[in-house]
């Protein structure tokens, strides 16, 4: 198994910048849950960070977003509390 390195995307989250540093394959996986929410990628990701909570960083928030919806076939932006 060859793990793919880690890919980073930028975003403005309530006003600033920040770049978040993940896997391909959760890229890939974040995207497939914007479309079928009709999002941009950079709206799912603000979205997942008004969700999550303060002390979970954004990155693990995303990583958990991608799983929850391949387990259960939905967004789950809701549980990444």
């Amino acid at each position: 198994m060859i793990l793919s390195v880690l890919v980073k995307h930028s975003f403005s989250l309530a006003g600033h910048r920040t770049s978040v540093a993940l896997e391909a394959e959760f890229w890939t996986e974040l995207r497939r849950i914007a479309q079928r929410r009709g999002q941009t990628l950079a709206a799912l990701v603000a979205a997942v960070d008004a969700a999550r909570q303060p002390h979970r960083p954004l990155a693990s928030a995303l990583r958990v977003t991608a799983l929850l919806a391949n387990q259960t076939g939905s967004s789950a932006t809701d549980r990444t509390g």
